[in-house]
């Protein structure tokens, strides 16, 4: 390489460390190494994780938290029916046949006649009929039959405070000894019966399972609003 030129061209050549500087490197060198820093955890509430995010969603959606639903006793008796396989509407105009005080609905759609019919004939034997429905399905529906009982007296309650009001649960006789649930995934419809595959529940001889549900219906029922026109 020709003088003046290249990466060392125009340096001054390095003097050799004094021993002042020599000791503190070595000092430096022979030192103990410092203890890592220890990762401390956020306090709870700050950044909101865990927990406290999930309480502060809990009281922005619901309004409040609640303590959790306590386990039920499984007692009783549990008849289960799948559609298209097995007549579940057959065996909800059995059960509403044996109601003899009230029975409590909450129906995301019926169109069902023969569903509609066994609460028009239970109404005329003197059990009360309450209904709960979505008013959105009742309001689009065309062949919603929830008019059709509500003008024939039975009071309707319409849900608007949720995205769909999918409760599809009936109470026979909720108040008394031999009362009975009936829930699941089928809609009072021929669809669901016919072309759709569905699950039906009967559950029987557990009182504090139809409490639990009778409270829910009643919630529910506070915080809708009354059918136009029903008593």
């Amino acid at each position: 390489m020709r003088p003046g030129h290249g990466a060392a061209a125009g340096r001054e050549p390095m003097s050799p460390p004094s021993p002042t500087r020599r000791q503190g490197f070595a000092e430096h060198c022979s030192a103990p190494p410092k203890p890592a820093a220890r990762a401390t955890k956020p306090a709870v509430g700050r950044g909101l994780p865990g927990w406290s995010l999930l309480v502060t969603l809990a009281l922005c959606f619901g309004g409040s938290v609640g303590a959790g639903a306590a386990p039920l006793p499984a007692t009783g008796t549990v008849e289960a029916l799948f559609t298209p396989w097995d007549d579940a509407e057959g065996a909800i105009v059995r059960a509403l046949g044996e109601a003899r005080q009230s029975i409590h609905v909450q129906a995301y759609l019926l169109t069902s006649r023969s569903i509609a019919r066994a609460l028009q004939d239970a109404k005329a034997r003197g059990v009360a009929v309450e209904i709960l429905a979505d008013k959105e399905m009742v309001g689009k529906g065309e062949n919603s039959l929830i008019p059709k009982l509500a003008a024939e007296g039975i009071p309707v309650w319409l849900e608007t405070r949720y995205a769909n009001a999918h409760n599809k649960v009936l109470l026979v006789d909720a108040l008394g000894a031999q009362g009975f649930v009936i829930t699941g995934s089928y809609n009072f419809t021929w669809s669901a019966q016919a072309r759709n595959a569905e699950n039906l529940l009967i559950l029987r001889d557990n009182p504090a399972l139809l409490r639990r549900y009778l409270e829910n219906w009643r919630r529910h029922r506070d915080e809708a609003e009354k059918m136009n026109g029903t008593k």
